[in-house]
């Protein structure tokens, strides 16, 4: 008890404790769907450098816009570019390079309209510069399994000679090198290609050092983005003739969804701050 009959509270420093859970309730904000973010996380979204505001998408977001790419090359005026497009896949590798604009197109188009599907067929620009891009990537590969087919061409070995020998060593080779250049491909493609579709600037499709950046900063998105990637070629080529279709419009497809799905990594979206965001602290 204390002096003229007053209580003491059962709490020590009640009114400190009261101050230091109004600081915590203060430390915590609501970010667009009501959801508690601590003020640490919105922090680490503010850029580093005081640069634009780049929103982080939601791993949910991310998932729905995965799992909608593989209806996607079915949305909007999908027959004419079906059409157009199977014939040019028929005709490779003499297309290659329209084949390469019309996906790079295609990345552009699901990343501005999403709900309109592919875009319709027209000589594109651009499929040279990531033929370029693949070109770069590839040639090391080529060099190194040159020497690989040198190296395990025995004829003791695979018990054959002559161009059996020649066909068996190249086929090693390849076996050898297909996981290593995938990975690399997979790992700086898809960012390069969806800042040059948002762009269309060339030094952007071959700032692989910045893909290496994104793919650091959101690794959850480019995981789900090669999910759906490696799932569509997977369907394309190992189902197309499963489901008697064919080789042809399978690979075509799976272009398609590797269009949409690539174009979920597009930061062109992201570029726009929202509305009532405050600057970031400097």
């Amino acid at each position: 008890m204390l002096h003229r009959g007053r209580r003491r509270h059962k709490r020590p420093h009640p009114r400190l404790e009261g101050a230091a859970a109004a600081l915590r309730q203060r430390d915590r904000v609501l970010d667009s769907d009501g959801h508690r973010l601590t003020a640490a996380r919105v922090r680490a979204q503010r850029s580093p450098r005081g640069g634009a505001y780049v929103p982080r998408a939601r791993a949910g977001k991310n998932l729905n816009r995965i799992a909608e790419s593989f209806g996607w090359p079915f949305h909007g005026r999908w027959r004419q570019p079906w059409l157009i497009g199977v014939v040019a896949i028929l005709f490779l590798p003499l297309t290659f390079v329209p084949v390469l604009g019309y996906a790079v197109a295609a990345v552009r188009a699901a990343g501005e309209q999403p709900g309109h599907g592919p875009p319709p067929w027209r000589l594109y620009p651009g499929g040279h510069w990531v033929a370029l891009a693949l070109l770069l990537l590839t040639a090391p590969f080529v060099l190194v399994g040159i020497y690989i087919s040198n190296a395990v061409h025995i004829a003791a070995f695979w018990q054959s000679n002559g161009t059996l020998l020649d066909v068996e060593s190249f086929i090693a080779a390849v076996l050898i090198l297909a996981l290593p250049w995938g990975v690399v491909v997979l790992l700086l493609m898809p960012h390069a290609t969806a800042r040059y579709a948002a762009t269309q600037r060339a030094r952007d499709l071959f700032d692989f050092a910045s893909s290496l950046r994104s793919v650091r900063r959101d690794f959850a998105a480019w995981n789900v983005t090669i999910a759906a990637i490696v799932t569509a070629w997977a369907i394309g080529l190992a189902c197309a003739a499963l489901f008697c279709v064919g080789v042809v419009p399978g690979v075509f497809y799976a272009i398609l969804v590797s269009a949409n799905a690539t174009a979920a990594l597009s930061t062109k979206s992201s570029e726009r701050r929202p509305e009532g965001t405050d600057q970031p602290a400097r």
